[in-house]
């Protein structure tokens, strides 16, 4: 039996095979997450406080000097890396830069999913009563298997 592939290494880089609505849920997540980002700081959002977590957790002092000092840079190599990711979405073939930049994109969508949803090793389906919270718990999933397939193919020799 074949397994499905749905990104695939060329020579010339990387062919993303995704099918029109795939492609406009990951659009949708990437445009969500480019507004949680900017919208939302540590302070204030859960998911965002997992994205830049505390340089100096145990001193409340050199931790906002290190934000204060480093927090828009960060901020704004996650939204260019948003940028790259959204075009991959729109090139035939794409390039390891832009792949890598996908990857960490959906990663990023994955942690902020996963702390908002509380999820752990044991988590399933089953766990969520509000079917908007299993929706989201299913395009996790299918963002974790995507990624699978990003690193394998990134992997490739």
């Amino acid at each position: 039996m074949a397994v499905l592939r749905l990104v695939r290494r060329r020579r010339d880089g990387y062919e993303l095979r995704l099918e029109d609505r795939e492609r406009e849920l990951l659009r949708e997540q990437l445009a969500a997450m480019r507004a949680l980002l900017l919208a939302e700081n540590p302070a204030s959002d859960v998911g965002v406080a997992r994205l830049f977590p505390p340089a100096y957790p145990d001193d409340l002092l050199e931790n906002l000097d290190y934000e204060q000092m480093a927090g828009n840079g960060l901020l704004a190599e996650r939204l260019a890396g948003l940028d790259e990711a959204e075009a991959a979405l729109g090139d035939p073939r794409v390039s390891e830069e832009r792949m890598l930049s996908l990857m960490r994109s959906i990663n990023d969508v994955r942690l902020v999913w996963g702390v908002r949803l509380e999820v752990t090793e044991e988590t399933g389906s089953a766990d969520f009563d509000d079917p908007r919270d299993r929706a989201t718990y299913d395009v996790y999933l299918w963002l974790g298997w995507l990624m699978e397939q990003i690193v394998g193919a990134l992997g490739e020799t």
